[in-house]
């Protein structure tokens, strides 16, 4: 199992954040699309890393064009040397419609497009094969010499679909080269209902599984002294009631019985009372979602549970952990 660590954004540090986790040895590093773009972040991540895989966790598909995607992913495969991993996601349709003024409409088939046309796109710059790619929600047809960088000596980057849903899931077996797990996934609903529909999109792909690569960042809570296991242990309580409350979840809470939870915490999300929202997961829901253990004891309860399914792994943690603590836990990996 490769172990991944993360990259934020911080204007004067991002080379030697990710300096720090190649390093400390870690197998990759993930950065996050929220008020900052991820690509522009691994473009600086790159020329201070040599080995490091590079992944967007996630680029939001449906807010850029594929042109504007493939371009910018060419850019940093190249400058990697061909480490980038592009992690794309559909985001949710009021963001999608009122945040980035895009169109929104059956996201899986639009994403299967997407997909589709960042190959063909990737395809006439490094095969030198014509653009005419026309679908039902994209249309690219015009490249002209002075618009093409040409073949990328590294080849195109690896896409990971990030998916929650059975639809989502088939759309990543069937044409990415790997899926990105959401953190709000048990290790039950992993196994009963993403990858059986993971399985489902590479057989229609045509695809082989061995080649096809699943990536999770799944929470962690840990702590080298028991205020510090408590204080992690509510902060991962509220991050699972945060998208506990999210209906297109609601379906990963069902499948263990606790389907009312997500209709108590809806309401209480409306009303911005996160501390109310964090009280109603109990220790078994946490216990569910999260490994909770000593330092020492997180990378055999991560192989327990995920070892045979799962080939990347990266910690979910919202909290603040000494460098000491997250060494331990990496070097359980490295036994």
């Amino acid at each position: 199992m490769l172990i991944d660590g993360g990259i934020g954004f911080h204007a004067d540090n991002i080379a030697e954040q990710a300096r720090s986790v190649e390093e400390d040895g870690y197998d990759g590093a993930w950065t996050a699309e929220t008020g900052h773009d991820p690509l522009l972040t691994l473009a600086l991540a790159a020329g201070a890393t040599e080995r490091l895989a590079l992944g967007t966790g996630i680029t939001v598909a449906f807010g850029r064009s594929p042109m504007i995607t493939a371009t910018m992913a060419n850019d940093v495969q190249l400058i990697s040397r061909g480490r980038l991993l592009l992690g794309l996601g559909s985001q949710i349709k009021p963001h999608i419609e009122r945040r980035y003024s895009m169109p929104w409409s059956h996201p899986a088939a639009r994403m299967r497009e997407y997909i589709r046309a960042l190959h063909a796109i990737w395809d006439c710059w490094n095969e030198g094969s014509k653009l005419d790619f026309r679908g039902e929600f994209y249309h690219h047809s015009l490249m002209t010499p002075f618009f093409n960088p040409g073949p990328n000596p590294y080849g195109k980057p690896k896409v990971l679909l990030a998916a929650v849903g059975e639809l989502m899931s088939e759309v990543a077996g069937e044409v990415a080269d790997g899926i990105l797990i959401h953190g709000f996934t048990t290790e039950r609903y992993l196994r009963q209902v993403t990858m059986p529909a993971v399985g489902r999109g590479i057989k229609k792909g045509g695809r082989d599984r061995a080649s096809f690569q699943v990536s999770y960042p799944g929470f962690v809570v840990t702590g080298e002294t028991e205020e510090q296991i408590a204080q992690a242990a509510g902060a991962v309580k509220a991050q699972i009631a945060f998208y506990g409350s999210t209906p297109a979840y609601r379906g990963v809470l069902e499948l263990h019985g606790w389907g009312d939870l997500q209709s108590e915490l809806h309401p209480l999300s409306k009303r911005g009372e996160w501390a109310e929202m964090a009280k109603l997961v109990d220790d078994e829901v946490l216990n569910t979602f999260a490994v909770v253990a000593p330092p020492d004891q997180v990378a055999p309860e991560v192989l327990r549970r995920y070892g045979d399914v799962v080939d990347r792994f990266s910690f979910y943690a919202p909290y603040q952990l000494p460098p000491s603590g997250w060494a331990a836990v990496l070097a359980g990996f490295r036994v």
